[in-house]
């Protein structure tokens, strides 16, 4: 029994280590725009995870104004976003597999069911929420080019 106890704390440590990734919640990355005026960045976190994707900004009750969160899909999707539990305002721009911006939304927070459902009306690979009014500020537009930065 009692040489059980090493190995009873390697196996936690390995479960441990391999729940990390989940753990500290989704990877960073840089995602830079770019335009007819110009480019432009933002230090986002990825969520390409089914529950990460899910789970988004819900419950955060402010976003720096440098900071996003990007949503990816292996194949192209028409799935609308929603703002339930979110806390904050977010504007947020969908690509397509050209890796142009395809359309641009602004969405507010919803607290009670139903909440409105955002969608871009075309089919997208990615999207990326930013600070309600964030492409506005920094002259994004329909058509600008993303580049995603890992």
């Amino acid at each position: 029994m009692r040489r059980s106890g090493p190995l009873v704390i390697v196996l936690l440590l390995a479960t441990a280590c391999a729940r990390m990734g989940t753990a500290l919640g989704p990877a960073s990355a840089s995602l830079v725009i770019r335009g007819d005026g110009g480019s432009v960045g933002v230090e986002v976190e990825i969520a390409d995870e089914p529950a990460e994707r899910a789970r988004g900004l819900m419950g955060r009750t402010q976003l720096p104004e440098d900071r996003g969160m990007v949503f990816l899909f292996e194949e192209e999707t028409t799935s609308a976003f929603w703002m339930k539990d979110t806390l904050i305002p977010l504007s947020i721009a969908f690509w397509g597999a050209d890796g142009r911006i395809a359309a641009i939304v602004d969405m507010q927070p919803c607290r009670t069911d139903p909440c409105p459902r955002y969608s871009p009306g075309v089919p997208y690979l990615g999207a990326v929420e930013v600070n309600l009014g964030w492409f506005e500020r920094n002259g994004v537009a329909i058509g600008d080019r993303v580049e995603l930065r890992v």
